[in-house]
């Protein structure tokens, strides 16, 4: 199911402890994996209102290291899984350079960016702004248009 035209593909970003589920076990597991196990219900929502081929940055999260690793796209929209649901996603390509989250709350453009303002929700709706400016300070992602 291709987009319509004149449909924009959404941007959001998706939290893992890496201890839990690392851009390495992402990568190595042929890129795609069920994404799944989120609870809170407004993250529920925007799982849900994922699309086929709309991208999302992997962010590792946890105390060590905040950052954002890489970018997947979604490959199957939600489905039911056990008491809640899911999305599966596959591996697009790596940062350039990963972005720490204490650059990005450095980046006076990104200052009404919802990760801020809710630390503790897993899935983040991004504008493209949001997007394009992340991208920037990682230097892009394996397999976007700059390869």
């Amino acid at each position: 199911m291709e987009k319509e035209k004149g449909e924009e593909k959404k941007r959001f970003l998706l939290k893992t402890e890496p201890s839990e589920w690392s851009w390495e076990d992402q990568a190595a597991n042929g890129g795609i994996s069920k994404w799944d196990g989120v609870k809170n219900k407004q993250a529920q929502k925007y799982l849900k209102s994922m699309s086929l081929n709309d991208l999302c940055f992997f962010y590792h999260s946890g105390p060590k290291a905040r950052r954002v690793m890489g970018v997947v796209s979604v490959v199957r929209e939600w489905y039911a899984e056990g008491d809640g649901g899911a999305v599966d996603v596959k591996a697009v390509g790596e940062m350039r350079r990963p972005v720490d989250l204490k650059e990005m709350k450095a980046d006076p453009h990104l200052k009404d960016f919802t990760l801020f303002r809710q630390p503790r929700l897993s899935v983040v709706p991004l504008s493209l702004h949001i997007w394009n400016k992340i991208s920037a300070l990682g230097g892009g992602y394996h397999g976007d248009a700059l390869d």
